[in-house]
């Protein structure tokens, strides 16, 4: 049928549009989203409590996922809505695949940010936060944070997270700090934590160390120096003039990009296996603007390897090797001993496994507060005592000779990250000590902190650690048990498990310890005469108690008498450091699961079991939360806290760069949502792939919308096309469908198999956009086209129409259950149009899909019968651009072509409505039949030819279009058949139209 507005060439009589069966709906095609989700939301009410009252009442199998706590600061970001989305879809999936899902909002609400947020605060009002007592700073602290859970909640609502946001969790509440106190007492008494004095990753800016999942590293600017440390003693085992009179002091050659270490510095450390000599100076080289540091004479010790490199950065011209050296032996004084009696100590050569001749000079300069590798070496050669430098400031202690007071980094101002005066100011005391040989700027990969975004430095100091490598009563150790439970783990991308494990075989021990004021305390007792903490069951349970009745705040306002009972308070020192957040993040398992697990007798409405199902996080937190996770729960659990583990990637804009304010370039998920809707960015995240970092923009959010009109136009067409369908119209058995209908039913059953998989492998992506094709080609491009004619003007008994309209319930059925995850308000509204008293769709399963829908040979037909389509729909563009038909209907389509072309349809009256044609002719290509290539050849019209490869490699293929000059226009249906006015009483109609409207009017009268 033509478009109902088309009036060429109407016979002239009765208007037949209003017998026209047209498709009706009060379903808009403009989605109107950001008004109408609000009031969808309003319907829903507590919908996650419905659908888990729903499924229990089913008894579903129970799906856990467990929510890795965002930071409660600020409104949400993309990044958010990608992450909060994504587990959305796991959420409502599980859901329609007939779960009954465990899933509870949660916030991380302890750490720096905040208090930094706290302390601008108070700043603001005149008062230094060491004029603050703790308690007030963390009673703002933890009101702040509460604002921002409630401030994120409700967007997070408004994005459609289905969630029991009524039992949401926050590590700041009174349970979770006990909870996490009560973790950390189980590591405490297994024998796992210890104190121990090592240089740790230090951020002078936040005043605290930093574990390695708190480090980002940026490009960064270093000086460089290469310095001459004076042997000033030898074995017998090196050459007698060494440090003879006549030539001068030979000098060890060191190299280093952190100058202000060179007053910590207390050996040198050199290789084993490298080829040491000695080199002396012949000549400098001339024409330099600056006067070099070396002379000739000088007497240099280096790796021969980079000796070259060495001298071309002093500006050396020519060297002579005088022999071999074997640093072993050899002593040297510290650089700066001339200018201070401080340094006057001995600076002993250590070997060492880490030194390379790879870069610098074959030896290294070793400062054991101040390096990991430094620390190992000092103390693998039996030395003790470990400097300390720098204070936490990072500021040179008092005691430092030369340098007290002065910072390596300043940590206040418009200068904060950047160096302060210390590098400086050794580099002129090395040049006044005449042992500076060279210096230079170097741009490296260095370690910041990733929530202050500056420079980070190693510092040795006292802080309590998890071990790693102990063995546990199981006889493995922390770090065996996790690596076990990593190749348990099932990982979504599989990359993900090589890059954890990668990690934990490779990591420190576990720094727990933070010296701030917002967090869960190391809530313990060390006793002064042993330096170990206090095992004691009772003092651990009064302190549990304590705080799940008053919050870890009562640590740091109790009198030590509360907790400790018997014990005698002054024997022991309460320890006041809080614990690495993300130690609170990987114990969210033990207060938001543990407590609802029916083996623990809980009997509520919100059952858990443990381990999680799922953990869903960025990629980043292979190194974060996933691992503290995985650490927590091996070491406390003996296995990690989950079974599968799906990580997403980060959110770019639309050019593939880092999103930034001060670039300009972000995408502000709330105004998407207020402008847009929240199903076009929901559309959007299940568009891409999220295991890769994924682009959004402007553009990518248009061609987000255009797709959404596709799938909502289907919708649309579907309710129209549907309605007033009922159950006495519905074809039950298969073998009254025509092939047409069958191929759709087919590729039903294909895509509701697809679909299933997917979502159970949480590929979001292979759900929507082979759902999206079929919308668009399987349906609106062939079958809606096809079946347009039946479905306006068969009248409403006949047997073709009741198999297209049983279909199409076939297809809304489905679309609106396999869809309903990724945009669950459009699915919704489509759902209660159609069916107002059904019930919210969200609470749906996918339907049953029969067997026999299954049509391997419909599908391969109607794959060759769209070969021939493509052909025939261009030409039949080419006649209507050309002005010799009208429409399609004006026209009669033959073609020429091999038995097994036209063995695809039944009846020429078949092709005709395939080709929405009002005729057409099938010839039989017989190079034998002299008579049918005759009949073609006469055929007044342009051939055209196979535009696409053929279906076979045999076949063969030619289309003419004919226009139909010689038969009346149908009035009701536009179409040019021999039986126009075949019936007297409708004269200007089809016998079927015909049919149709006395059907009608008798149905009226």
């Amino acid at each position: 049928m033509a478009d109902a507005t088309d009036t060429t060439d109407t016979p002239s009589g009765r208007d037949y549009r209003d017998t026209v069966f047209l498709p009706e709906t009060p379903f808009p095609m403009r989605g109107g989203l950001p008004q109408k989700e609000p009031v969808i939301l309003e319907q829903w009410g507590d919908l996650y409590g419905t659908l888990r009252a729903e499924r229990q009442a089913q008894k579903a199998p129970l799906y856990v996922l467990h929510d890795g706590p965002p930071y409660a600061n600020g409104d949400i970001h993309i990044g958010h809505a990608l992450n909060k989305t994504l587990k959305d879809f796991v959420v409502r999936s599980r859901f329609l695949l007939g779960y009954d899902v465990d899933y509870v909002p949660g916030w991380d609400c302890h750490g720096l940010p905040i208090e930094w947020k706290i302390e601008e605060q108070f700043r603001a009002k005149g008062r230094r936060k060491d004029e603050v007592s703790k308690d007030e700073f963390r009673a703002a602290c933890r009101e702040y944070a509460g604002k921002y859970i409630d401030l994120q909640r409700d967007q997070f609502k408004r994005l459609g997270i289905t969630g029991d946001f009524a039992n949401r969790y926050a590590t700041m509440d009174f349970t979770s700090e006990a909870a996490i106190v009560a973790e950390f007492h189980k590591f405490k008494n297994s024998g796992q934590l210890y104190r121990g004095s090592k240089p740790v990753m230090w951020s002078p800016v936040e005043r605290t160390a930093l574990a390695d999942a708190e480090i980002e590293y940026h490009d960064h600017v270093s000086p460089t120096i290469w310095v001459k440390f004076p042997v000033t003693g030898v074995s017998d085992d090196h050459p007698d003039d060494l440090l003879a009179f006549r030539t001068s002091t030979p000098s060890i050659v060191i190299w280093t990009t952190t100058p202000w270490t060179i007053p910590a510095n207390r050996a040198i450390s050199y290789g084993p296996e490298i080829a040491y000599g000695l080199y002396e100076v012949t000549a400098m080289e001339e024409g330099l603007e600056f006067a070099p540091w070396a002379k000739p004479g000088d007497r240099l010790i280096v790796a021969d390897k980079l000796a070259e490199e060495v001298f071309k950065a002093a500006k050396i011209a020519a060297w002579t090797r005088v022999y071999d050296i074997n640093p072993s032996g050899l002593e040297c004084a510290h650089p700066l001993a001339a200018q201070d009696s401080g340094y006057g100590f001995s600076v002993p050569l250590l070997a060492g496994d880490h030194v390379t001749d790879d870069a610098g000079t074959g030896f290294v300069h070793t400062a054991p507060g101040h390096g990991a590798d430094d620390f190992e070496v000092w103390k693998a050669h039996g030395h003790h005592e470990v400097p300390d430098t720098v204070d936490p400031d990072g500021a040179y202690y008092p005691t430092v000779p030369l340098f007290a007071g002065l910072k390596v980094l300043e940590t206040e101002g418009k200068k904060t990250g950047k160096f302060g005066p210390a590098n400086g100011a050794v580099m002129d005391k090395l040049i006044e000590a005449g042992n500076l040989l060279a210096r230079g700027r170097l741009e490296h990969s260095y370690p910041h902190s990733w929530r202050s975004k500056a420079p980070v430095i190693f510092r040795n100091t006292p802080q309590w650690f998890i071990r790693m490598d102990e063995p546990l009563k199981s006889g493995d150790t922390l770090r065996e048990m996790a690596l076990t439970a990593i190749d348990d783990t099932a990982f979504h991308p599989a990359a993900g498990k090589n890059r954890i494990r990668s990690m934990v075989e490779g990591r420190p021990d576990w720094l727990v310890s933070r010296q701030r004021a917002w967090g869960t305390p190391l809530a313990m007792f060390i006793d002064k005469q042993t330096g170990q903490p206090l095992h004691d069951p009772e003092v651990d349970a009064r302190i549990v108690k304590a705080v799940a009745e008053h919050g870890a705040d009562i640590w740091f306002t109790a009198p030590n008498s509360d907790f400790l009972g018997a014990h005698d308070p002054a024997r022991y020192e309460k320890v006041e450091d809080i614990l690495d957040v993300w130690f609170d993040a990987g114990s969210t398992h033990a207060f938001v699961l543990d407590p609802r697990l029916p083996e623990h007798g809980y009997t509520g409405d919100r059952p858990a079991h443990w381990p999680a199902d799922l953990y869903l996080e960025g990629s980043d937190q292979h190194r974060g939360w996933f691992q503290s996770s995985l650490l927590e729960g091996c070491g406390t659990r003996g296995r990690a806290p989950f079974k599968a583990v799906l990580t997403h990637g980060f959110t770019l804009d639309e050019k593939g760069e880092k999103q930034s304010k001060s670039k300009g370039n972000t995408t502000d998920p709330l105004t998407v949502i207020k402008e847009s809707g929240a199903d076009i960015l929901r559309l959007w995240v299940s568009l891409v792939d999220y295991s890769e970092d994924q682009r959004i923009g402007k553009q990518i959010l248009q061609t987000t919308v255009d797709a959404y009109r596709k799938l909502r136009n289907t919708v649309r067409y579907l309710l129209g096309a549907l309605a007033d369908f009922d159950e006495a119209e519905r074809l039950t058995d298969y073998d009254q469908f025509p092939p047409l209908e069958k191929f759709i039913l087919h590729r039903l059953w294909e895509l509701d198999a697809h679909v299933r998989q997917a979502y159970v492998e949480y590929r979001f992506q292979d759900v929507v956009r082979p759902v999206l094709e079929f919308c668009s080609n399987d349906l609106s491009a062939l079958y809606f086209d096809i079946r347009k004619d039946s479905l306006y003007c068969d009248r409403p008994d006949a047997l073709r129409r009741r198999a297209a309209r049983t279909v199409m319930d076939a297809v809304f059925m489905r679309l609106t259950a396999w869809l309903a995850p990724l945009t669950p308000f459009t699915m919704e509204e489509a759902w209660t149009t159609r069916f107002p008293d059904a019930g919210t769709n969200c609470a749906r399963v996918i339907p049953e899909t029969p067997a026999e829908w299954e049509n391997a040979a419909e599908a391969k037909r109607w794959k060759d019968v769209q070969w021939v389509l493509l052909t025939v729909n261009e030409a039949l563009e080419a006649s209507r651009r050309e002005k010799t038909i009208g429409s399609t209907l004006d026209a009669e389509v033959a073609i020429l072509t091999d038995q097994s072309v036209l063995d695809l349809f039944e009846s020429e009256q078949e092709a005709a409505d395939v080709f929405r044609s009002s005729s057409a002719k099938l010839i039989l290509w017989d190079a034998d039949d002299a008579k049918a290539l005759d009949v073609w050849d006469s055929l007044p019209a342009i051939s055209f030819e196979p535009i696409a490869k053929a279906m076979s490699d045999q076949a063969r293929l030619m289309v003419k279009v004919l226009p139909i000059t010689d038969r009346p226009k149908c009035a009701r249906s536009w179409r040019r058949v021999p039986d126009v006015g075949s019936d007297p009483a409708y004269p200007d109609l089809s016998a079927r139209d015909a049919d149709a409207v006395r059907y009608w009017d008798q149905t009226r009268s």
